[in-house]
């Protein structure tokens, strides 16, 4: 009897609690069989049982790790720990290497877009990064500012598609005019959204088929809602009176809602003072849509995108934010990402996770 050759048996997968596990960065770092089963986010106390909030996350309580700490071998770190206090993060951290668990902390943000102070983000930082047993962040721009301050190396992966590959195939719709998209959303701490429209609206108003549209969170405009700002509304509501932009005020988009956003706009500006890297940024890259981003972090070294002046120090510049919507307006359409090349790069990073746990496991 011919020698049967061996079976071929499926890589045994490594369990990672990952912080979170239902994030779409997260999820888009994964592939099928790709050996790495990811344990799902806790529910917090008082979600419901059909909710999949993940905020604020129960995997960071160092109680959760002990009563919990056979059910993975790595602890993956990426966001939520906004409200941990530096004695929080060290108690989890001596958790983890009490059990022996690896911790790897994806570096996306060296300021936190949602604190306006950045102490307390780099007090958390000050505990994570020098304790971490494996550092990745997404551009090399952030590796090197990670290398200066903790001495400390990082690998460099790029970040996944965010909009599903199916969309990043299909057509963008047509429409006759130049459409420039500012979204404020709730007013992010890392906003300055004023001036910025200002002279998207001066600039604009010199294009004959151009339009501005500023879309804003419905509770800014309420006034019995915390994030109300009267300020805000006001002028954007006298600059629609006057015809200088559409203003649409609206609750939170659902993905759906949102693509259809992005893809009916032919530039989104950020409005930024401050940040890192940009999930909107990526989103826009997979649907087509031009992106102006500003020069505070490193989202030119993300995805193609034009580059304006605009930090938290220097304030904006306004020559600089006109010439990039003049060039978006010469150069359309912007590149986008193609479906092919998204699918490669998330195989790519799946295989890059897989191999990064292993190392940590021999």
């Amino acid at each position: 009897m011919a020698e049967q050759p061996p079976s071929v048996r499926p890589p045994v997968d490594i369990r990672v609690a990952s912080v979170p596990a239902g994030h779409v960065y997260v999820r888009h770092c994964s592939a099928p069989d790709d050996g790495v089963a990811r344990l799902r986010d806790p529910r917090p106390n008082g979600a419901p049982s059909t909710s999949q909030r993940w905020w604020p996350p129960v995997m960071l309580d160092p109680d959760w790790v002990s009563a919990h700490h056979k059910d993975f071998d790595v602890f993956h770190l990426h966001f939520g720990f906004d409200a941990q206090s530096p004695a929080q993060l060290t108690a989890l951290v001596d958790t983890l290497r009490r059990h022996g668990k690896p911790l790897v902390y994806t570096v996306h943000d060296l300021r936190n877009p949602h604190q306006l102070d950045p102490a307390t983000h780099d007090a958390a930082l000050n505990v994570v990064i020098p304790a971490a047993d494996q550092l990745i962040t997404l551009t090399p721009g952030a590796a090197e500012v990670i290398g200066h301050r903790w001495n400390r190396t990082a690998d460099v992966l790029p970040h996944p598609h965010v909009v599903e590959l199916p969309l990043v195939a299909g057509p963008r719709p047509v429409h006759d005019q130049f459409r420039v998209g500012v979204h404020a959303k709730s007013l992010r701490p890392n906003m300055a959204v004023l001036p910025v429209v200002r002279v998207l609206a001066d600039t604009l108003a010199e294009l004959a088929d151009a339009e501005l549209q500023v879309n804003i969170h419905r509770e800014v405009a309420d006034p019995a809602s915390p994030a109300h700002n009267p300020q805000v509304i006001e002028e954007l509501r006298k600059l629609a009176h006057r015809g200088r932009l559409t203003l649409t005020i609206h609750d939170y988009f659902d993905d759906e809602q949102l693509w259809d956003y992005l893809a009916s706009l032919d530039l989104s500006v950020l409005p930024y003072l401050f940040g890192t890297h940009s999930g909107w940024l990526e989103a826009c890259h997979d649907l087509g849509t031009a992106v102006a981003a500003p020069d505070c972090g490193f989202y030119a070294q993300q995805r193609p995108c034009l580059t304006y002046g605009h930090t938290q120090q220097g304030g904006l510049d306004e020559e600089s934010l006109r010439k990039a919507v003049l060039r978006a307006y010469e150069e359309r359409p912007a590149p986008r990402a193609t479906e092919h090349h998204r699918a490669r790069e998330r195989a790519d990073l799946a295989a890059a996770h897989r191999s990064l746990y292993t190392r940590l496991l021999r």
